[in-house]
């Protein structure tokens, strides 16, 4: 065929009208890549527009996000609920085209892109929820899960390095359903790229044990069509397909260079477009012959029409796996019983009397939710002996494909943005651990977790300066606050064995966001509780101790500090004060009660002293102007955990000369 393919030209077009009309956005990528989309949507990619959360449907991830209209006009022209207007509206305040694909806006969306990289990482952690999923579910006859992931990247996708890290990792695992297309178009925002850009990609992913197809031209459909065939026909490695395209296709005055990356081409290069693709049709105009050879929809119903009826015979030979797989993978519930066994377990915690460290608390609580959630898939940045987040029964990837653990390696950022993979393919509860200051490798992940609403588990241990010897720069001091801001991530900091264990269970049944579980490495003291105060746990913050009437002070203090709030309320008591200390594991699961509850716990009139080993100022909107926070206000040291406790006033003579400074108020 031609290179002038108008099905391919009807995305050209579609892009390059929106991106005019919004007066911003990326035409480039969507002109360039459009002819590898269009063989790709129409003769591979198994879907069905009218079902996009189809369980078995090969999974798309546009990692390039900024060139979001690429994937708009697919979906439209395939048939998805996304209209002309909402293309027009691209770019604009609650539209369904948002200038990056965001997951949750736009139905047939798999991921939010837009941070180079990300993508790719996550299309990595789709592929892993499908191969391990195929392991679990499928038996022979029944490829109940048989489906793949495609990813279109650039560049700049390659030059961050969390394709290293996610691609490493892919090769390792033998990924053999991710199809990678770079789109090797030489440009970048600045210009060509071999000024900053020279590596050798084709034999670095090579080297990672990746299928690579080179020199295929990304404008030739035939080339396109052998490239796929060939990287479908290699089941044990994850392929690179080599796509070498022009950015900006028919432009006569701009493709190929950096001026059509990344804003509108102008109204007299459109028309120029028009002109030099032979598109006759105003713009957001689409003949209806084009749109009949589009429309995926018939094709799509006839796919999973066929995979029901595999399904249907699947429950006949297999009903208990087949009941599994809806509650899973369709449904994504948790087992009936889920409730009742947590809550036997969050009481076993409670008559603990050891001493231990949070982290090892969190051990036991995998242990004990892993029994009962066989879609747990947990795993470590290399810190497994340290983060403990190994099991007895877990069985890794690496040497079982239906494990239910992954060792990630020292590769932080990459574990966290697969685990959003994982998450959004669905069929898993996915957790990973690293050390809370590792956690700064992982920013972007955790916040695209957040954004994303993904049901993805950070797991952080050695979480303050009592983590010791490591010195500051493994101690955490204004993570915790970062964790806190961030909007729809979940925090805790559990003091115990029943809090680490009441935090785990609303992470795993916390469907609406991702969440941050934070342990540490010292030993902690387990606290004495009545039912109600073990009940009150679940709302992030409630009282632990009290005296009778309106307290004096109150003492508020999170993991390891807990115990110190008490024993100082225990001093202050002596002296005759009524002191009240109130125990907060999740700060933003308190803030969200009721104002009724939130006054009960913290009145307004008391004065009130916070405790924590991370920055003070995340405390002032808990202690008011007027209170007062015990806190770091610079990095730590090297030395023993309990020594630098006590170099950095963590220590009751302080909460006493602090507490007595409020009550002289």
């Amino acid at each position: 065929m031609p290179k002038n393919n108008p099905l391919a030209n009807a995305i050209r077009m579609l892009s390059m009208d929106a991106v005019q009309k919004a007066k911003s956005g990326h035409p480039g990528a969507p002109m360039g890549m459009a002819d590898i989309a269009t063989v790709l949507w129409r003769t591979f990619l198994k879907h069905n527009p009218a079902n996009p959360a189809w369980s078995d449907r090969d999974r798309f991830v546009l990692s390039n996000g900024h060139g979001s209209m690429l994937v708009y006009s697919l979906l439209h022209l395939s048939g998805y609920d996304l209209g002309m207007e909402d293309l027009k509206r691209f770019r604009q305040l609650h539209s369904r085209t948002p200038g990056h694909p965001e997951y949750g806006y736009t139905p047939g969306v798999e991921t939010t892109t837009g941070p180079l990289g990300a993508g790719i990482a996550n299309a990595v952690g789709m592929a892993v929820a499908e191969k391990t999923l195929a392991a679990q579910f499928n038996r022979p006859g029944f490829n109940l899960v048989n489906h793949y992931t495609y990813a279109f990247l650039g560049d700049g996708c390659l030059m961050e390095g969390i394709s290293h890290e996610a691609c490493s990792l892919a090769g390792t695992l033998k990924l053999g359903k991710l199809i990678a297309f770079w789109d090797d178009n030489g440009i970048s925002i600045d210009g060509h790229v071999e000024g900053w850009f020279t590596d050798d990609t084709p034999k670095r992913f090579e080297a990672y044990g990746w299928h690579v197809i080179r020199h295929v031209d990304g404008h030739d459909e035939e080339a396109i069509t052998a490239a796929i065939e060939l990287a479908q026909a290699v089941s044990d490695k994850p392929t690179l397909i080599c796509c070498k395209t022009i950015i900006g296709f028919g432009s006569p005055n701009k493709s190929g260079t950096h001026d059509c990356h990344g804003a509108p081409l102008g109204e007299d290069e459109v028309e120029a477009v028009r002109k030099q693709l032979n598109w006759p049709y105003p713009p957001f105009e689409v003949p209806d012959e084009i749109y009949q050879q589009w429309d995926a929809r018939a094709k799509g119903k006839d796919l999973e029409r066929e995979w029901l009826m595999l399904f249907e015979q699947y429950q006949q030979e297999y009903p208990e796996l087949a009941a599994e797989y809806q509650r899973r993978v369709v449904a994504r519930t948790l087992p009936a019983d889920f409730a009742e066994k947590a809550d036997a377990w969050i009481q076993s915690c409670q008559q603990q009397a050891a001493n231990i460290a949070t982290r090892k608390a969190s051990q036991n609580s995998i242990e004990a939710f892993a029994a009962c959630l066989p879609e747990l898939l947990g795993g470590s940045a290399d810190l497994a002996g340290s983060n403990l987040t190994l099991w007895p029964k877990a069985r890794g990837l690496q040497d079982h494909r239906d494990g239910n653990y992954l060792y990630y390696g020292v590769r932080e950022f990459g574990m966290s943005s697969i685990i959003n993979g994982i998450a959004l393919h669905g069929g898993f509860i996915p957790f990973g651990a690293t050390f809370l200051m590792f956690m700064e490798y992982a920013r972007n992940a955790v916040r695209m977790a957040a954004l994303m609403k993904a049901h993805s588990i950070f797991v952080y241990t050695h979480d303050s300066i009592g983590q010791g010897e490591d010195g500051p720069t493994h101690q955490p001091i204004e993570q915790l606050a970062t964790l806190r801001m961030t909007p729809n991530l979940s925090t805790w900091r559990p003091c115990d064995a029943a809090e680490s264990a009441v935090a785990w269970r609303y992470a795993l049944a916390h469907t609406d966001g991702p969440s941050a579980l934070v342990f540490s490495r010292q030993n902690t003291v387990p606290m004495a509780r009545n039912a109600e105060q073990v009940a009150d746990i679940g709302k992030g913050g409630y009282i632990l101790r009290d005296g009778s009437g309106q307290p004096d002070l109150i003492l508020i203090a999170t993991g390891s500090e807990v115990d110190l709030a008490m024993q100082g309320a225990a001093a202050l008591s002596d002296k005759g004060y009524k002191v009240r200390v109130v125990s907060m594991p999740s700060t933003d699961v308190f803030d969200a009660q009721s104002a009724d509850y939130q006054r009960q716990v913290l009145p307004d009139a008391v004065p009130k002293l916070a405790i924590e080993a991370a920055h003070v100022d995340y405390w002032y909107k808990y202690v008011g102007r007027d209170g007062a926070i015990l806190g770091m206000h610079s990095f730590g040291e090297s030395a023993p955990g309990p020594m630098l406790l006590k170099h950095f006033g963590f220590t009751v003579e302080r909460v006493l000369e602090l507490a007595e400074g409020l009550l002289k108020k």
